[in-house]
């Protein structure tokens, strides 16, 4: 965690995601969205909550018309600091698909950060990253072509809300959803 910029987050995030996931979410349908925002000196600020359109199931979740975010971000400025996304059937964790969907985020950005939000479990949600080391370089070498398979038995990664990653009211958040922008 040591040498990472401290990212604020508006604190109603996760509450005005889950309210744009609530259809995806009663069919048993993951829903996924980006976090962009600036960096200010040593400190980073989510700004936007992007949903891209998307594919989805009740196990994944994947971005298509990937043009249309980089001219999102491009117009505005932003960067892309984390991602959200559901697991509307399954318990609060990062699936081996989530790590190495994250690692390519955190590897162009130590700091970024991912959100799992799990309606039905207890935690309802997580703030992750990968350890550095071990675990953004495991899943970076990860060879194993499957959607979900077993990585080695380390700390892979880790809670990103009790280090660098936090969550401040009244910081306001735009929205924006793609998938009904044709």
């Amino acid at each position: 965690m040591s040498g990472l910029c401290t990212v604020y987050l508006p604190g109603d995030t996760l509450h005005k995601f889950m309210r744009i996931a609530a259809v995806n979410t009663e069919r048993k349908v993951e829903t996924c969205g980006l976090l962009m925002g600036r960096k200010t000196r040593n400190t980073y600020t989510v700004q936007s909550l992007l949903i891209p359109r998307q594919t989805s199931d009740e196990n994944s979740c994947t971005m298509t018309h990937e043009e249309l975010v980089f001219e999102f971000q491009e117009n505005r400025g932003l960067l892309t600091l984390g991602w959200i996304h559901t697991h509307p059937t399954q318990s609060c964790f990062m699936s081996s698909l989530d790590l190495h969907t994250h690692s390519a985020f955190q590897a162009m950005l130590p700091e970024a950060f991912a959100i799992v939000c799990a309606p039905k479990s207890n935690p309802s949600f997580g703030i992750f990253r990968l350890t550095d080391p071990p675990g953004l370089q495991v899943i970076m070498n990860c060879k194993d072509q499957r959607a979900f398979h077993p990585h080695p038995d380390k700390p892979i990664y880790t809670d990103a809300d009790s280090g660098h990653v936090r969550m401040v009211p009244d910081l306001p958040l735009e929205i924006a959803d793609l998938r009904n922008d044709f």
